[in-house]
């Protein structure tokens, strides 16, 4: 899925310049006065981890090497519809563009990106002597081809977690009311039913107080793919219905050819999630992830599910959240079994997102463009990033004092992507990622405004996804 947010971010980390440079000042001034004060264009989505990467890293590259930087960032929808429309037309605006995990096996069927393996193969003397793709997580896997060569640098990762109000979840008198009407202890959430009990509750006390707080987030807006994102990659799973209820083998989608999509699991989680609307703020259904991030951030919400790139910023920001030392972080709700299975590797819980740079085939300044890719995959400059944007791409920044200090302060938010990380997956690998979702998230959209029924919705939404994927070639 794509994700998202425009939320600014924060002081530019000036001594990331000066901390990074002279190390590396021999490889990257040479490579540099070999490409004449090159210019590189890129786009990504205007996220908080992108942002310090238009904010820090490219002027700090820029300064090491020479070549400028010209860095857009922009929404979501503009970002995808500006660099596929370059590529596809071969045109070489851009040199390189933000590739989401779940749009990459798209981008490979259709060759669009530079092979950076053989590239750097090829031409060993524009290898930077310290980039080692061993020292990443296992999430740049998602960006390699079938033989093994990479064709994105990660630059960003990160869960998508339960965010909760510790003041409103730990306040006595809370507590006390809570467990005399429900009969258990308030917590956070662990099952379906407990997470709708405390958006309930929340959303009666916000009523009862005369003030503007709601029981829940949704991320339904009914016109925009973020909601049918937030429910086959948020919720379905936690029900225990994966890759979008399509068979891996099969690419079936409905429960007559084999699928899940419109399946009892699934028409139960549909009914569940839209109900929440009932407890969520008005903003509810024209929100898409970055309106979400900004009502939690608000005090508006008691709980909901928003992007781990979100956590840092929402947790100790006081210039622009309103609960600053106020967030829990931890697992999303699951129905039974559905956790034992994500544990032994048969399921998952939740979203496991992020992006990575790659280069389009198409690109006039290609040399340039992975210089700058292997700049800012150096270990040295991931800490600062990972603390402004509650991302993590290398595995040896969660062990840095800045990390271990911010996690502190967003509740282990990067202890449990650390620890439970492995409970969440990212996209299924479909090459045929935005066809499907094009044919089925309308009917997502009509049942969030009430237009036909969850059941209807999946009903149609699965046997829709079957067609589509007959008419591509996909099934018989």
């Amino acid at each position: 899925m794509f994700r998202k947010r425009t939320i600014g971010m924060a002081a530019l980390a000036v001594s990331l310049m000066a901390g990074t440079m002279p190390a590396r000042a021999d490889f990257w001034s040479d490579a540099g006065a070999k490409l004449n004060g090159a210019t590189i264009r890129g786009i990504s989505e205007s996220s908080p981890p992108s942002q310090y990467v238009r904010d820090v890293l490219a002027p700090a590259f820029s300064k090491a090497t020479g070549v400028k930087v010209e860095f857009e960032a922009t929404s979501w929808d503009q970002m995808y519809d500006k660099a596929i429309k370059d590529m596809e037309a071969n045109t070489g605006v851009y040199d390189f563009v933000y590739i989401e995990q779940d749009i990459i096996y798209s981008y490979l069927a259709r060759n669009f990106l530079v092979d950076i393996t053989k590239t750097l193969v090829d031409k060993p003397d524009l290898k930077a002597p310290n980039f080692d793709t061993s020292k990443f997580t296992s999430f740049i896997d998602n960006f390699k081809g079938s033989d093994g060569d990479l064709f994105g640098v990660p630059m960003e990762a990160f869960i998508k977690v339960y965010l909760y109000r510790k003041d409103l979840f730990e306040d006595e008198a809370n507590k006390a009311a809570f467990k005399a009407k429900y009969s258990y202890d308030l917590a956070p959430a662990t099952t379906h039913q407990q997470y709708r009990d405390i958006a309930e509750f929340f959303t009666d006390l916000g009523k009862e107080k005369g003030i503007e707080l709601w029981g829940t987030t949704v991320q339904g807006n009914t016109g925009h793919p973020s909601s049918f994102y937030e429910f086959v990659e948020t919720v379905a799973p936690t029900f225990g219905v994966y890759n979008w209820g399509i068979d891996l083998k099969t690419y079936a989608a409905t429960v007559e050819n084999g699928g899940r999509m419109n399946s009892p699991e699934a028409k139960t989680a549909l009914k569940w999630w839209i109900d929440n609307l009932a407890y969520a703020p008005p903003e509810s259904t024209s929100s898409t992830w970055d309106e979400v991030a900004a009502t939690f951030a608000a005090g508006r919400a008691a709980q909901g599910f928003v992007y781990g790139e979100n956590a840092a910023w929402i947790a100790t920001e006081p210039s622009k959240s309103a609960v600053v030392g106020k967030v829990g972080v931890t697992l999303p709700p699951v129905e039974d079994g559905v956790m034992q299975a994500a544990e032994k590797g048969d399921g998952y819980i939740g979203y496991y997102d992020g992006g990575a740079f790659g280069v389009p085939t198409s690109s006039k300044n290609q040399a340039a463009a992975l210089l700058f890719l292997q700049y800012i995959a150096q270990e040295d400059v991931q800490p600062d990033w990972a603390v402004a944007g509650a991302r993590i791409t290398h595995t040896s920044t969660y062990d840095d004092p800045k990390v271990r200090a911010q996690d502190a302060k967003v509740s282990g938010y990067y202890t449990l992507m650390k620890d439970k990380g492995y409970l969440f997956r990212g996209a299924p690998p479909f090459p045929f990622h935005n066809q499907v979702r094009e044919v089925a998230a309308p009917f997502i959209y009509q049942a969030l405004i009430g237009e036909i029924t969850p059941d209807e919705a999946l009903d149609q939404a699965a046997a829709a996804t079957d067609s589509e994927l007959k008419t591509l070639g996909y099934r018989k």
